[in-house]
């Protein structure tokens, strides 16, 4: 038990024991990531031989609705690129998952969608059309103090 000598605190160590069970049973509840916006790009569909065969892979570049837009490139492998047949200028809101790779001693982050829905993504309407006010009668200004040069 620490004590509350500022000196004894010092070397005052705390150690934690956790249940390993329990620490990894709450990974099965990850938080989904998704990010919604217009495609602005669908890039060249890539593909090539591996060792478990052939792999194809298809980029995509999707921007946001938000004040200051964000731009995010991310990819579809395999057989999601036809399922999901992602078009130019559609609004989708994309579930992805983030990984990285190490490469000829590089890293390389990947940004892997799994789950595209196109009605999300519809109802996102960046700014609304600001009601029309009805005109305003001309204020009078002349019957104000002759020191106060401000109208207010």
């Amino acid at each position: 038990m620490c004590h509350s000598n500022k000196s004894e605190r010092k070397n005052c160590r705390i150690l934690v024991f956790y249940d390993k069970k329990a620490l990894l049973s709450q990974h099965k509840y990850k938080k989904t990531m998704e990010i919604s916006g217009k495609i602005i790009a669908v890039l060249p569909l890539q593909s090539g031989q591996g060792k478990n065969g052939e792999w194809k892979k298809q980029d995509y570049v999707i921007e946001t609705h938000d004040q200051y837009p964000k731009k995010m490139c991310f990819n579809l492998w395999g057989d999601k690129i036809d399922q999901f047949a992602i078009n130019e200028g559609e609004e989708l809101t994309i579930s992805f998952d983030i990984d990285c790779r190490e490469w000829n001693g590089k890293w390389f982050n990947d940004i892997r969608a799994w789950k595209v829905d196109r009605n999300a993504g519809g109802n996102a309407q960046p700014f609304a059309q600001a009601p029309s006010f009805a005109q305003a009668p001309p204020v009078d200004f002349s019957t104000t103090d002759a020191k106060d040069d401000l109208p207010f």
